[in-house]
């Protein structure tokens, strides 16, 4: 996935209409968070797999189109634990690479804004012989840009991201974990996972 974000930002970077840009047209925000929620529902039985709020961290990048609009690209990691009926799963990574928009509110020195945004999330474990998942997700959310200089800003936001879990999916998949055993912790049903970060970060603008 970070691979992915990389060639993103590399390709709308260095494309020549982005070059010939007036100075603020894009941004640059790393941002820190607090991600809540996400449970994901067993399809046979009443298991559920629940990941742990924890920080996230993420970047970032917008490219003003028009007055009050922004291409935005943004990735987010949260890196949690899960519960499932009482065993914990460490070092659940949940990936976020999404692209969409924003819409600005007119306003001088501090900006209200909403943005959207469509792309996958991926989610892996850093534990030997758990494999990974990617599905479909979107995200909603909107916040405030404190502008107090043409070069540096700052952001606040709360956003929704949304995971379409497939019907009969498997997550948690163990394949080799060294003590003879295999399987999946939850046959996930079809629904929507649903998160909130609450971000703050840095807006550059070059």
């Amino acid at each position: 996935m970070k691979k992915h974000l990389a060639a993103i930002l590399t390709t709308l970077i260095a494309s020549p209409a982005l070059s010939q840009t007036d100075p603020g047209t894009i941004e640059l925000t790393p941002y820190g968070a607090y991600s809540f929620g996400g449970t994901f529902h067993d399809e046979d039985s009443a298991t559920e797999a629940k990941l742990k709020d924890s920080g996230s961290f993420g970047l970032i990048f917008d490219y003003q189109r028009k007055d009050n609009t922004q291409v935005e690209v943004i990735y987010s990691l949260q890196r949690t634990d899960a519960d499932v009926s009482g065993t914990t799963i460490p070092n659940v990574n949940m990936h976020y690479l999404q692209l969409g928009g924003t819409y600005q509110f007119e306003a001088d020195k501090v900006l209200p804004f909403m943005s959207a945004t469509l792309g996958a999330t991926h989610i892996d474990v850093d534990t030997e012989g758990f494999g990974s998942d990617t599905f479909f997700g979107f995200s909603i959310g909107g916040g405030l840009q404190i502008a107090p200089s043409s070069r540096l800003g700052l952001r606040l936001e709360a956003r929704a991201f949304g995971t379409m879990l497939r019907s009969g999916s498997t997550i948690f998949c163990v394949s080799d974990p060294g003590n003879g055993a295999a399987g999946c912790a939850i046959t996930v049903e079809g629904d929507i996972l649903w998160q909130i970060q609450t971000m703050a970060g840095f807006v550059f603008r070059f």
